[in-house]
């Protein structure tokens, strides 16, 4: 036997066994199910309409908003974990103040996690793990970003000798553009192939903006913003992602300088948008939103994470999303959707290409490179998208996924309701 062939009897047996599609839309009392999933607008870092605003006034806007949405008694809430990746101290401090002025009680635990790119997802199945073992009833996994204030050279401390003298210590550290840029070179990536993924992200996501297919998921924010030109503070209403650009082709693209190599292929216009935004999922088991007459959208199945080296932390969702189909009992034709975070168009496109997905069937809405990846935000940001689009399109099996900072990838599959 193969050594994939004993993981994949290891992982059967554990979960028993592989079931197919028609199990994973099966009710259980002790399924782990989402009665509320949404997100703030993603916009600009720097310029756009949360460019003034802080991440936990983020995070407290959209805690407010799964309050009102879901009708949730705050006080049933007993654990709240938040992914972000810059703030100092984690945000722990902060993120806690933001649950209380949200109108959760001092009985609701909060705290941060970082598990860089990922860190929205793992909050997220966290909580979902703390639901499965009944060490909480009710809880929230979220995420949240402001890379407008927090994101820049300081956000990455120096290395002792120690790390800088072994080498696969020392490439954690390389910027995510120049591995990137390695990792198109290795796998032969074409720029050709990058810029006409990246415009189509953007198509999609037009459209679907226009088509107002965002709106079920985002919730208005009114923040604080200072006009850049005339100094004026003003108070707006953000309510949709401004880094949707109209009109952006392939042969546009094509014509933009390279970023990180003279002879590169990775630019700004075809990897994903510095940005701010929070996004929250609400989490309980089945049997207790049936008790309190929480409606149902969705289910969480599975996850997974992996490690891959360091230079090549663009494959993470290759080498994750296996694992989670396996872990849930499925294959990847099972699947109807894929929200694969667009760190760059180069690794979005290989693991889809190796993989064997349809692009059809990728972030049909568009994705980061299109409106952005606040970093601590997308992994439950996804859920939101991947839920509502599931249900309008009437889809069942969806997976979500990203690669992360310092060699790893991350996977999860849902079902919706």
């Amino acid at each position: 036997m193969s050594s994939a062939q004993q993981r994949l009897t290891q992982v059967s047996s554990h979960f028993g066994g592989n079931k197919g599609a028609a199990a994973l839309t099966e009710k259980h009392p002790d399924d782990i199910v989402v009665t509320c999933a949404l997100r703030s607008a993603i916009t600009k870092g720097g310029k756009g309409g949360f460019k003034d605003t802080a991440a936990a006034d983020l995070l407290a806007g959209v805690f407010k908003a799964v309050i009102e949405r879901s009708g949730i008694d705050p006080k049933l809430v007993n654990d709240v974990a938040v992914g972000s990746v810059l703030p100092p101290g984690g945000g722990a401090t902060e993120f806690r103040a933001a649950s209380l002025v949200a109108g959760f009680p001092e009985s609701t635990a909060v705290r941060s996690l970082n598990r860089q790119c990922s860190s929205g997802l793992q909050a997220v199945v966290d909580i979902a793990n703390a639901l499965k073992t009944g060490m909480i009833d009710v809880g929230i996994g979220a995420g949240v970003e402001s890379m407008s204030s927090q994101y820049g050279p300081g956000a990455v401390t120096e290395f002792s000798d120690l790390l800088e003298n072994h080498m696969e210590a020392a490439n954690c550290k390389v910027p995510m553009g120049v591995l990137s840029e390695q990792m198109a070179k290795e796998r032969n990536i074409t720029r050709a192939s990058q810029d006409a993924f990246a415009a189509r992200s953007y198509q999609k996501a037009i459209e679907a903006q226009k088509a107002g297919l965002f709106n079920e998921e985002i919730v208005p924010l009114d923040v604080k913003w200072t006009d850049p030109k005339s100094g004026e503070e003003k108070t707006i209403t953000v309510k949709a992602d401004d880094g949707v650009r109209q009109g952006i082709t392939a042969e546009s693209l094509g014509k933009i300088r390279p970023a990180f190599a003279k002879d590169g292929s990775i630019h700004a216009g075809n990897a994903s948008q510095i940005s701010d935004g929070a996004a929250a999922v609400l989490l309980m088991k089945r049997s207790t939103a049936e008790r309190l007459g929480q409606k149902i959208i969705g289910k969480y199945v599975a996850a997974s994470v992996v490690g891959v080296p360091p230079l090549l932390m663009g494959v993470g969702p290759w080498k994750a999303i296996p694992v989670a189909l396996e872990k849930a009992g499925i294959t990847k034709d099972d699947v109807d959707i894929f929200e694969i975070n667009e760190a760059f168009a180069s690794q979005c496109v290989w693991c889809a290409n190796e993989l064997g997905i349809p692009q059809e069937k990728v972030n049909p809405k568009g994705g980061a490179i299109a409106f952005g990846h606040p970093l601590g935000c997308t992994g439950s940001r996804q859920v939101s998208t991947l839920l509502t689009e599931l249900k309008r399109t009437n889809k069942k099996i969806g997976v979500s996924s990203m690669c992360v900072g310092t060699g790893m990838g991350m996977a999860a599959v849902w079902v919706s309701e």
